[in-house]
């Protein structure tokens, strides 16, 4: 998925087994990040950063959605463990992975799989993508203080009109 491109209508289901679709979040953008797998190092620093810096995206009218491929009831264990307070998406078809560019193969040790890629969308209010941070530019432990930064920068101060 790239720049310009809308993202899937169906994004999946939550850790409550709700449906969500990009229409929910007509009219107004968010974040919507991908990462490899619950109560991991990484994965619990990125998701922490995003928590302790989700009042101020959503004061800048952005909201936070995250997606693994971990089942809904591994979710709702992440999330109570670390007080998340936005929604994850269970996509344990690989569905949105999949459509999003996030389903790869790896490697690691010599050994071949598939895997998620870490990977975040700025999501603009028109379901477009805007901005697209791939594995290598994502600073787990920082990355929520990261978005804020760059959507400040690149909008000239106000968070909440990103410019790409």
């Amino acid at each position: 998925m790239e720049t310009g491109e809308y993202i899937p209508e169906l994004l999946g289901t939550d850790e409550s087994g709700r449906e969500l679709r990009r229409d929910d979040f007509a009219g107004r953008p968010f974040v919507l990040y991908f990462y490899p797998k619950d109560n991991t190092p990484g994965c619990t620093a990125e998701a922490c950063s995003l928590r302790d810096h989700y009042e101020a995206l959503r004061a800048a009218g952005w909201d936070v959605v995250g997606v693994s491929a971990d089942s809904a009831r591994s979710h709702q264990g992440f999330i109570a463990r670390h007080g998340l307070p936005f929604r994850l998406i269970a996509d344990t078809e690989h569905h949105l992975s999949e459509a999003m560019g996030t389903w790869v193969e790896k490697r690691m040790c010599g050994r071949t799989y598939m895997g998620m890629a870490r990977t975040t969308f700025l999501v603009g209010p028109d379901g477009r993508v805007l901005r697209v941070y791939g594995p290598k530019q994502i600073k787990t432990k920082t990355h929520g203080e990261q978005l804020l930064h760059d959507l400040q920068a690149a909008a000239g101060g106000d968070p909440a009109a990103p410019q790409r």
